[in-house]
């Protein structure tokens, strides 16, 4: 009855968004063909960045150069094949691919789901910008967070200062929480990918569970606990190693 009564849980303030599976409205995204497209974040709520979903239809592709851009596109479910800077490459549920600028890069596959975070790259005096990076979560060590035993930290890409962003997973078992509540000049884009919990926002508090969609500006407080009987986990976006 939702639609009856216009009632939503998608909420765009100012510091903060919650985006929900029942409002996301498919787009069209240039250099993509047979696919479903849907921009998560962007920069029309305030995002420095952007959050995309691609769903490759039969034989959906898409490709271009990234210019002055960067992205790490993850495989939510699927498999597609990738051409980045040159090199061939199958990715598969888990996998990932770090797509530094000045790059060319072209995906193509059926039926796989894709997430991409991208910004435009900030340089670094004295760093060159990475190259191409491909991975797979499962290489990933899971680390107890701040010494939570029940809250584990993937970090997927290197930790180098030549990166300005970075990509994470964290899993929480049920009833684990952030130790404390964050507030930090990084920027986040976030997709739970299982579970469900309470995630505080700014001076809110919002159910959220699989499929849902959260930004969050800059110094926006936040803080994240686990509900349910099954772990809850999501991956998240944040800007890093730049000055202010």
């Amino acid at each position: 009855m939702s639609e009856l009564f216009g009632h939503t849980r998608d909420i765009v303030k100012e510091r903060y968004a919650l985006r929900t599976p029942g409002g996301f409205v498919p787009s069209h995204l240039p250099g993509w063909r047979d696919c479903t497209v849907v921009i998560h974040i962007s920069s029309g709520m305030g995002a420095n960045f952007a959050q995309i979903q691609i769903d490759l239809a039969k034989n959906g592709e898409g490709g271009g150069a990234t210019g002055e851009k960067e992205f790490v596109a993850y495989i939510l479910r699927g498999s597609c094949r990738a051409i980045l800077g040159g090199k061939k490459h199958t990715l598969t549920a888990g996998s990932f691919a770090y797509v530094p600028p000045h790059t060319d890069y072209q995906f193509s596959g059926s039926g796989a789901r894709l997430l991409i975070f991208e910004k435009t790259y900030t340089p670094l005096a004295g760093r060159t910008p990475p190259a191409v990076v491909v991975g797979h979560k499962k290489d990933a060590p899971a680390k107890p967070f701040l010494g939570q035993k029940g809250a584990l930290l993937q970090v997927l890409l290197p930790d180098d200062p030549s990166f300005d962003l970075a990509v994470n997973i964290f899993t929480y078992q049920p009833g684990a929480t952030l130790p404390f509540v964050e507030t930090h000049i990084m920027e986040h884009g976030l997709l739970m990918l299982e579970g469900q919990g309470i995630y505080r926002l700014d001076a809110d508090w919002h159910p959220v569970q699989a499929g849902d969609v959260i930004w969050m500006a800059p110094y926006c407080p936040q803080w994240f606990a686990a509900i349910g009987e099954t772990p809850a986990g999501y991956i998240y976006y944040k800007d890093v190693n730049r000055a202010p």
